[in-house]
């Protein structure tokens, strides 16, 4: 972006050299790019054990990875739509979030979806903090175990190595988005070939991959939970779109830099479904191949590298740290940093943005937030996405439905221009969101156990959360803009 577009009108207060549209030069990124992306985000510990939550709620391994197939073809179709938005206009999503929002509005739209990512930040910071701490003590016989810590619920080593991989962070928020590129680009083949290698030192020690693999569903017919199996089904469903709800918004902020639409349709199409499904189906297949090894499954990656022992375990582990680390800068640092950015463009740069996404991983002592899976589920990714579906919505309503993909870009960055709303808030964009918001409430201040009960009603809701909060959330908004002549 050149100056330009700032000396047009821009106004400081919407407006940095991070958030302006992309150059033709700084559109670098192909089909391969967005695949070699998806699958290095893909490739992480949270997907490799997503399964587990699944089979620990009744349901068999093969309906686990087929739930996580398709809650991911489902989540894709926002993802390209949204894709196709920073694609065409070469802005971020804060500034996206602009026309439906309002300038000012875009600002509370963007800062929930950052805290958000913060919050994912620091449990991928723990996962990799937790593969250091387990390697140390593989090679000094345990002598960095020690006693929990007051307040911290985790000893003094343990938040040391969390620190040190905190820190590997820095040097990608410093060198901005380029730098994520090739660290995906890289790190992508590594990671399929590690699954691989994983998966067939299962199968070899194991001699197959136990019996796992053909365990049945808790609710098949006899089983007196029948009438369950659909209502988990759909809860589940929520939650696995819910496992890149925040993408399904920001995903904008790296196809603004792809070189065409077909270059993100086609990589995001290849990197996303067919991946997330192959990473669970290596999750579950080698927890199986456990309980014949050891006697027990193990779900985890980070305990499994502890029980292999020896070299084997190392290498292991350094392949948990850079795939952490892929997911961790691009799922959930990028997006944040151009979030915080928008709050105060003249003071808070991409880098800046991506120093306080890092502060706040700290804060939320994210081990806390990993402590079962039912927990991890559906009060965490159930829960957010009841939030980031109606946003979803509402962002997609308005630039397909409203606006028919015509945006006035240098509008986008005035507070007098077309987007300004009232007071800079666009009102209609957040009565939706707050519509969209309500019906999932009472069922999350109970799953979050904040209330005691409520109509039963309310829990099925929640169940399936963003897309309840999604679909009313766009057809409110787009009712509510006819006869408009929105621009």
């Amino acid at each position: 972006m050149t100056d330009t577009f700032a000396a047009s009108g821009a106004d400081p207060r919407l407006y940095n050299h991070d958030l302006a549209p992309t150059s033709a030069a700084n559109r670098t990124w192909t089909w391969r790019s967005f695949a070699a992306l998806w699958v290095g985000m893909v490739a992480c510990v949270p997907t490799y054990m997503l399964a587990s939550g699944l089979i620990a709620s009744g349901l068999s391994p093969m309906q686990s990875i087929l739930l996580v197939f398709l809650g991911n073809l489902i989540v894709l179709i926002p993802m390209l739509l949204t894709g196709g938005m920073g694609t065409k206009y070469g802005v971020p999503f804060p500034v996206l979030l602009r026309s439906s929002f309002g300038p000012r509005g875009a600002q509370f739209a963007a800062l929930a979806r950052a805290l958000v990512a913060c919050g994912w930040f620091g449990i991928n910071t723990w996962i990799g903090g937790s593969a250091i701490y387990t390697g140390l003590n593989i090679v000094s016989g345990n002598a960095f175990a020690g006693a929990a810590l007051p307040i911290l619920g985790i000893n003094i080593a343990q938040f040391l190595c969390f620190l040190a991989f905190w820190g590997a962070h820095l040097y990608f928020i410093r060198n901005g988005t380029e730098s994520i590129r090739w660290l995906e680009t890289l790190s992508a083949p590594v990671l399929v070939v590690m699954g691989i290698a994983l998966l067939f030192w299962a199968f070899r020690n194991a001699h197959g991959f136990g019996a796992m693999l053909t365990q049945r569903s808790a609710f098949e017919a006899g089983s007196g939970k029948e009438a369950l199996f659909w209502p988990t089904i759909f809860a589940s469903l929520t939650a696995m779109v819910g496992f890149w709800a925040t993408l399904a918004l920001n995903i904008c902020d790296f196809t603004r830099f792809s070189k065409s639409q077909r270059d993100q349709i086609v990589g995001q199409s290849i990197g996303l479904p067919v991946p997330m499904a192959l990473f669970s189906f290596i999750g579950v297949a080698v927890t199986s191949a456990t309980i014949v090894i050891f006697g027990k499954p193990i779900w985890a990656p980070v305990d499994l590298a502890g029980h292999l022992g020896g070299f084997g375990a190392i290498v292991a582990l350094v392949v948990i740290l850079l795939c952490t680390l892929t997911v961790n800068m691009a799922a959930n640092v990028v997006s944040p940093s151009y979030d915080f950015s928008n709050l105060a463009p003249s003071r808070i740069s991409f880098t800046r943005g991506g120093y306080i996404t890092a502060g706040i991983g700290i804060a939320i002592f994210p081990w806390r937030l990993l402590e079962s899976a039912g927990t991890y589920i559906f009060a965490w990714l159930v829960g957010y996405s009841a939030l980031l579906g109606p946003i979803a919505g509402i962002m997609i309503a308005d630039y397909y439905l409203v606006r028919r993909q015509k945006l006035a870009t240098a509008d986008l960055f005035r507070f007098d221009g077309l987007y300004r709303g009232t007071g800079g808030w666009n009102l209609k964009g957040l009565f939706a969101l707050a519509v969209g918001v309500a019906p999932n409430l009472p069922g999350f201040l109970h799953s979050v156990n904040l209330v005691a009960s409520v109509p039963p009603i309310f829990d099925t809701i929640f169940t399936g959360a963003w897309f309840v909060g999604f679909f009313l959330s766009a057809i409110l908004y787009v009712l509510l803009n006819l006869g408009s002549g929105a621009k």
